[in-house]
């Protein structure tokens, strides 16, 4: 069931392993999104990543879901990562779709299609429900995504010492939001 290996239209989707690290390490360069993550940001670029990735595997090790490995199929190239995550809001399990991309595939629509996919198979596997985003409230490029998926913004809470929106899609509003490039 989870975790899963797939495509989209444009995408591969695996799962991440330890010699991702390296890969991942850009992400922590440079990156105006760093603050809206609530990231020990004194940390080394490696150390950065490979507590990221080990949090992954973690993860999937532990029934908490976790990010896969976003893949260009053109290029080959690592794009970032996506996927389901098991959060607690307010005293209560969620399930959250995250998404975070390098910053070199920003406003492609690889974030959205990733998205998508993710929230469908969600759905599909009839895992939650509904779905949510935490997004702090400055991330209007995430928010945006968000609302691509067909969720609404539906509170504001202080969560891991960030202002954060809570975005939300119940199931029946994503068969309206289907993502034109999903293959499934």
């Amino acid at each position: 069931m989870y975790p899963i290996n797939s495509q989209t239209a444009r995408l591969l989707i695996r799962n991440l392993k330890l010699s991702d690290i390296e890969l991942w390490e850009p992400f922590f360069e440079n990156n105006p999104s760093l603050p809206y993550l609530g990231l020990n940001l004194v940390l080394d670029k490696k150390t950065q990543a490979k507590d990221w990735i080990d949090r992954q595997l973690w993860r999937y090790t532990n029934n908490k879901f976790g990010h896969h490995a976003l893949i260009e199929k053109t290029s080959g190239k690592f794009v970032g990562q996506c996927g389901l995550l098991l959060q607690e809001v307010d005293g209560q399990e969620e399930i959250e779709v995250g998404y975070s991309l390098l910053p070199e595939f920003w406003g492609k629509g690889y974030a959205t299609e990733a998205a998508c996919f993710f929230r469908d198979f969600a759905f599909e596997e009839k895992l939650c429900n509904s779905l949510i985003s935490i997004i702090d409230i400055r991330n209007v490029a995430s928010q945006n995504v968000a609302m691509k998926l067909g969720m609404k913004k539906t509170r504001q809470i202080k969560y891991q010492e960030l202002e954060v929106f809570i975005y939300r899609v119940e199931e029946k509003a994503r068969r309206k939001n289907n993502h034109p490039e999903i293959k499934n």
